[in-house]
């Protein structure tokens, strides 16, 4: 399930890249917190920015 822009959850760090983290939502789809390190496991309160349906794709920023 991917959530909708402007959505509000809890998330946990799953992935670190250069780029940012990947949290995780309840629903299991994974989203990017662009520019921010997480130590996985981490959980995080995170609001969706946008969101690529097509791709199945969502950008979080921090709550």
């Amino acid at each position: 399930m991917i959530p909708s822009k402007g959505d509000v959850f809890v998330g946990t760090a799953v992935e670190v890249k250069p780029f940012g983290t990947f949290i995780e939502h309840p629903g299991g789809a994974h989203g990017l917190l662009h520019g921010a390190e997480v130590e996985i496991g981490t959980q995080v309160s995170v609001r969706v920015i946008d969101v690529d349906a097509e791709r199945e794709r969502f950008s979080l920023a921090k709550a």
